[in-house]
């Protein structure tokens, strides 16, 4: 015979995320354990060539010899370059995409991400337009969350309510830019990227980099194009 508690008290689980953000963050885990455990290098030099974003496979005389450009606007977004890499965007996907996930459901977020991960390489495009550039990594998918989130996380009066924030009304895009507390989050993650960019240009070098303008790219989807995903409704315009 068991016992039942009269009186229950609810407790929050220590990791309480959405089931479909935590099998996000899973897949990119294994997919990076693969690469970086049982492939060889030359095995992940194909993986990187068949799937990570390259803009010059748009060139007229590259796309026909492969059909690579149709899925790698999606794809590259599920390698990384190092586990310090994926760490840092697990991280701040866990902090944005938590009250996103559980705003717009599992099929939204699917498309989300995809989407968001084509607008990202799309700004990045416009300014390496046919260049022979390897981009990879869900920083743009990231920043995406966090355009979206500017949207609705911060309330009228610029509090954030951690636990009830996805059911915080849409602000209206003239709210959001006449909100403080909006506007001071995207000064500062817009000053920083800006300051990785020319930082780069002026560090110059072939190494690694940081494909900052697929973040804007992804940020201004997320902000602008989150209504179209969002299941409740805007405050008054």
């Amino acid at each position: 015979m068991s016992e039942v508690s009269l009186n229950p008290r609810k407790r929050e689980p220590a990791f309480n995320l959405p089931g479909s953000l935590v099998t996000a963050l899973a897949l990119l885990t294994l997919i990076h354990v693969v690469r970086t455990y049982l492939l060889s290098s030359q095995q992940d030099d194909s993986v990187l060539l068949e799937f990570a974003f390259i803009s010059a496979r748009y060139l007229p005389q590259f796309m026909a010899e492969s059909l690579a450009w149709v899925w790698t606007p999606v794809t590259y977004s599920f390698l990384h370059g190092s586990w310090e890499h994926l760490i840092f965007n697990s991280f701040w996907m866990v902090a944005f995409g938590a009250p996103v996930v559980r705003r717009i459901g599992t099929a939204r977020f699917v498309l989300f991400w995809c989407l968001s991960s084509a607008a990202s390489v799309a700004l990045h495009s416009l300014f390496h337009w046919g260049e022979m550039v390897v981009v990879i990594g869900a920083s743009g998918v990231v920043s995406g969350l966090m355009g979206a989130a500017a949207r609705f996380v911060f309330s009228p009066s610029g509090r954030i309510s951690r636990q009830f924030a996805h059911l915080n009304r849409r602000l209206t895009i003239r709210e959001a830019l006449s909100n403080r507390s909006v506007l001071v989050f995207s000064a500062i993650w817009f000053l920083t990227n800006f300051a990785i960019g020319f930082g780069q240009m002026f560090a110059g070098g072939d190494g690694a980099s940081i494909a900052w303008e697929a973040h804007i790219g992804g940020f201004l989807f997320g902000f602008f194009f989150f209504p179209l995903f969002d299941r409740l409704p805007a405050g008054p315009a």
